[in-house]
Formats: C-alpha cells, structure tokens, sequence
C-alpha cells in the first residue's frame, strides 16, 4: 500500500474534477485519498476515458455504501490513520429476473449503462442453492485497476407460485432511472472511448441513481412471502439495487479476518476458499437498518432488516497467465450471501 497523494495532486486528476463536480470536492478527496488510484486513471486530459467514468462511479458509490454502513466506514476511518490506502477490487448488486416494470429485468439493468464505460462479461456463476446467477463484469482497458462488478439477478420462476405472486407485486412497477441525457452521454462514450466533462458528470449522475431501490415500498405481506423462500428476493425487496458490498483486496484475508474478529468486528465465522484455491473471502455481517412496509389498511410499519456489508478477498496470481487471478467462484459466491441472512 501507498501513502494518500495530496489534495494539490488529486485537484489537478481529471477524475477528480470529475467525481467532485458528482459528489463535492471534499468527499472527492476523501475518496481519492482512501482508495489506491492507478497512475493510469490520475490523468490531466480534458475529457475524461471511460476507464475515468468507470472509476469515478465505483468511487461514488465506495462514499455512499460507507454512509449506509458504519462498520465498514469504521474499518476505512482505521486504514486511514494509519496512512495506508484501499484497493477495491469490486463491488456487487443484485437484480431481479422476472417482472420488473420500465426497468430491465435482471443484469440488462445494469450492462445496459456499464458497457458504454468499458466493462464486459469476464466469467458466468451459477448459484443454484440461492435460484440465482452471478456474472462479473470486468473492465477492458483496466482489469486490476478498475473494480469489477459482481452483478447477481434472481430467477423469480423458480420460486413458488405464491412468492412468484408476491415478487410481481414487488418489483412489477419499478421505474426507470436512466433519462434520455444520460443515454445521450453514454452514446457519445460508448462511440468515442472517451467524452467532454459534461457528459461524464451526467453519465455518473445518472448510473448512481440506478443503484437504488426502483420499487415502492413493499407489502409486508409481501416482503414476508418472499423472506420465506427467497432472502436474497426480501433482500431486494427492501433495499433494491443498492451496492450490496464494497470489497478490499489484501495480501492475507485469513489473517485480517482474525485480526477484525479480536477487534470486535462481526465477521462471517469462516473464509470461503475458491475450487483453484487461489480466491479466498469473506465478509463483514451486514449491517442492520430501518425500512418501512405497507400494511393492508394503508398505514405503514418500519421493521430493522440486513441493510450492505463490506467484504475482503485475496486473490493470487494464475500461473496459466502470470496475471492476477481476477476470476469468481460459485461456491465462494453462495457463502457470502449468508452475511445478508441474519435476522
């Protein structure tokens, strides 16, 4: 890890300019002073590269998962004081196959906008135990550099006919967050590899807002149709396509687990180790928060549910490749999700 570059040289990057002109100059810092930036991504150019675009986004939505999770803003504050750096190496979402409303039914909600900036489908991880599919989306010009996206959708025919019920009446009128501007931005990256300052303030603007929940409130009677057989589905129900997790890539993930866990920290109680053992992770228990539900007389109740999470993860290097091993495991994928279980 790095020391934290200054203010005098982040103001100057082009990605600061541009993730301050989306989330304040002062956040912007913050975030680029916690996060380890490639040197590739700390350019002056007046446009920025969608590999710019795709990083301001991962380091705004880095701010907002540390707002809505205080253990994980509580283990950044302490890498911080020591002056040492994060690497992300990514961050997940998951999305609902099935009846969606205006917006695109699982994953195309978010390939949709992602690939204009550059990512790409790296790897397919079916979960059948969740009656999910995860895919990674890795960036083309970047891969290390820029975190991935871990984007899970759920497959709602294979849940019973009354949950199958319950989940159209959930997420059957979820809208659209994406606005003709931010299509226009994105086309203009998409053609170009790059775009003016604007459009790229409009482009992040614009995929942020698809990171929340599209849906009203659900039922209560929904949400508890679906908890009992889906937790991954009441988990969408309530908190929608937010950033799931945030994920920091380290050296030994086996011996930061015990070093959190003696510091008090609510881990997962055991490592998930990839078939080819070269990706080993875990995770942080979700954290708890607030959410309202509707009731049948119109009223409305809020309830405390697992809310977003921060996750760990040690990849090695492939010796098929010399690369680092920026691949996925099922396996691994399905203990993860445990962390959003309790209740």
């Amino acid at each position: 890890m790095v020391a934290a570059p200054s203010t005098a040289i982040t103001s100057q990057w082009t990605l600061f300019r541009l993730l301050a002109s989306t989330v304040g100059e002062d956040r912007a810092e913050f975030a680029l002073t916690t996060l380890s930036i490639d040197p590739a991504l700390q350019g002056t150019d007046e446009r920025p590269s969608r590999a710019q675009v795709a990083m301001a986004l991962n380091a705004a939505l880095f701010l907002d998962l540390l707002e809505r999770v205080p253990t994980a803003a509580r283990y950044v504050a302490q890498i911080r004081a020591k002056g040492e750096t994060i690497a992300f190496d990514h961050g997940a979402l998951r999305t609902i196959d099935g009846a969606t409303g205006d917006l695109p039914s699982g994953c195309e909600a978010f390939t949709r906008f992602l690939a204009p900036m550059g990512y790409e489908v790296g790897g397919l991880y079916p979960l059948p135990k969740l009656k999910m599919t995860g895919r990674a989306l890795v960036h083309r010009d970047l891969p290390e550099a820029v975190p991935q996206f871990f984007v899970s959708e759920l497959h709602v025919h294979e849940l019973p006919e009354t949950a199958q019920a319950a989940a159209d009446r959930v997420f059957g009128y979820s809208r659209d967050p994406l606005g003709t501007a931010a299509w226009s931005a994105l086309q203009a990256l998409e053609a170009q590899g790059d775009c003016s300052p604007e459009q790229a303030a409009t482009i992040v603007a614009g995929a942020l807002r698809a990171f929340e929940r599209q849906h009203p409130a659900p039922a209560l009677a929904d949400y508890e149709a679906l908890l009992e057989h889906s937790k991954e589905a009441a988990w969408i129900a309530t908190e929608g396509n937010a950033f799931n997790h945030a994920t920091t890539r380290t050296d030994d993930v086996v011996q930061l687990a015990e070093d959190l866990r003696e510091q008090g920290y609510p881990m997962k109680p055991s490592v998930e180790i990839s078939q080819n053992g070269r990706v080993r992770q875990t995770a942080i228990l979700a954290d708890k928060v607030e959410r309202p539900f509707r009731l049948a007389d119109g009223s409305e109740i809020r309830r405390e549910v697992p809310g977003s999470f921060y996750e760990f993860i040690t990849r090695d290097i492939d010796p098929a490749t010399g690369m680092l091993d920026l691949t996925f495991d099922s396996g691994n994928a399905t203990g993860i999700f445990a962390v959003t279980r309790q209740q």
